[in-house]
């Protein structure tokens, strides 16, 4: 058996978009179905990242899957009718599959909802025996203790900034009303043992570890406990968490000793009252200043995340959140718009007032607004949103947020990512409808089901 494991990207993500080597590392989620392919099958495996490059439209494989998030999905299901149409077993799964599993399953022979660790190694079987069912549940967690090293060896290690990713702490404490995790994979936090997490980390080669994981402190008594195992490796690790590392001089102390450099952050706004909103009350504008000292005080950089267009947002909401983030010195602002991922809480509330007023989900990859914002318009808002991205990676501002007296160690790393987001900003409004929409280097399939039935 030949098994193609195929991520899309969208146009700005995509290897000849916008995003170049430096933001770009190593994924886990293709690795892992590699790994997990079963020996029995004897299969041989490919991996094709599109952020990385190209998905060859004359893939020599007998089952093609593909992991799809929303922003993708439309890409991901002309690819799957393209594949099926050419005779290929197509399996569809990841986020968007989860949460509109019918809509997916009119593009594939299966699709795989939930998290995949016991339903794509049962699907492969199935297909192997002739016995393919249309769905498979892979229920909202999975163990992941004992499980192989994903097949970072399939990856093209010269399209990444490093294939050193590892996975310790799956789902969040958290229950933001946009977040399509909880909606897609549950709401419960698993955590993988702390002596399988070292044991990958050993095997990477160089010092860098980033841990993807969308909430590292989920559970803090087992942050405490990997963080002080991993001292002695005296690597230099980037991960998620929240705004409540804050609240712990303790933890904090440890992520410094663990070897802590970088950390993403999601402030989400700067209006308290949109925190309490979308149920992220865990976040306090009022000690955001307070919360860079301290994390600059220990080495450790921050990439900022914020999202405009909620309701509390009004025009002034861009230059606000600017000034915050050259204020408090946050050294990688990212900005973005809030996003009604289907089936989410937020999805919920817009439809059912009727403001929802984009279906094509290529245009939900969180910078372009899909649903009529409240004090502002479409137009005022995504331009508003530039406007952020520019005024934030000018030089001035980028120099401003220099805090070189105590973040001294990843100079070259904050140059490198601040140049790679200073070229995304200022060539951010050429990524229209017409282009985050334009699938046409993919054969168009029309009855795809008549033409695949026509070829077997």
């Amino acid at each position: 058996m030949k098994i193609a494991l195929i991520s899309p990207a969208g146009a700005m993500h995509r290897y000849n978009g916008m995003f170049h080597k430096g933001l770009h590392y190593a994924p886990i989620t293709l690795a892992l179905l590699a790994a997990l392919v079963p020996k029995e099958l004897n299969a041989e495996v490919v991996i094709y990242d599109e952020t990385a490059e190209a998905i060859p439209l004359d893939c020599d494989a007998d089952v093609i899957a593909i992991t799809c998030i929303t922003g993708t999905s439309s890409r991901c299901y002309r690819y799957a009718d393209y594949f099926r149409s050419k005779g290929k077993t197509v399996l569809l799964g990841g986020v968007h599959p989860s949460l509109m599993p019918e809509e997916a399953a009119a593009h594939a022979d299966a699709v795989l909802t939930g998290l995949g660790e016991k339903s794509f190694p049962q699907a492969l079987l199935d297909v192997r025996d002739g016995c393919l069912k249309k769905r498979y549940d892979g229920g909202g967690c999975a163990d992941i203790a004992n499980r192989p090293l994903p097949r970072k060896d399939l990856l093209n290690k010269k399209k990444y900034i490093t294939l050193n990713t590892v996975e310790a702490v799956r789902g969040c404490n958290h229950s933001c009303t946009f977040c399509a995790y909880p909606a897609a994979f549950g709401k419960r936090v698993i955590t993988r043992p702390v002596g399988d997490v070292i044991a990958e980390i050993k095997s990477f080669k160089g010092k860098e570890v980033i841990f993807p994981d969308v909430n590292l402190i989920a559970d803090v008594n087992y942050a405490k406990e990997l963080f002080t195992a991993m001292i002695p490796l005296k690597k230099w690790w980037f991960g998620l968490t929240t705004t409540a590392i804050g609240k712990s001089d303790e933890l904090l102390e440890l992520f410094r000793k663990s070897g802590c450099k970088g950390l993403l952050i999601g402030f989400e706004s700067v209006n308290q009252e949109t925190q309490k909103d979308i149920r992220k009350g865990v976040n306090r504008v009022d000690t955001y200043v307070a919360l860079m000292d301290k994390l600059h005080r220990q080495g450790i950089m921050v990439m900022g995340c914020f999202a405009f267009g909620a309701d509390g947002d009004g025009p002034d909401v861009f230059r606000r959140t600017v000034e915050l983030c050259v204020k408090a010195k946050i050294d990688l602002p990212r900005f973005s718009i809030i996003t009604p991922f289907p089936n989410t809480d937020f999805y919920r509330e817009l439809e059912s007032e009727g403001r929802i007023i984009e279906r094509d989900f290529a245009m939900y990859d969180v910078e372009h607004c899909v649903f009529k914002p409240k004090q502002m318009t479409k137009e005022e808002l995504e331009k508003g949103t530039a406007w952020a991205w520019k005024e934030a990676y000018t030089v001035k501002n980028i120099f401003k947020r220099l805090d070189l007296k105590r973040v001294r160690t990843l100079k070259s790393v904050y140059a490198l990512v601040n140049a790679g987001y200073r070229k995304y900003a200022r060539s951010f409004e050429i990524y229209g409808s017409d282009v985050m929409s334009d699938n046409s280097d993919i054969p168009e399939v029309k009855n795809e089901d008549t033409v695949r039935d026509s070829v077997r």
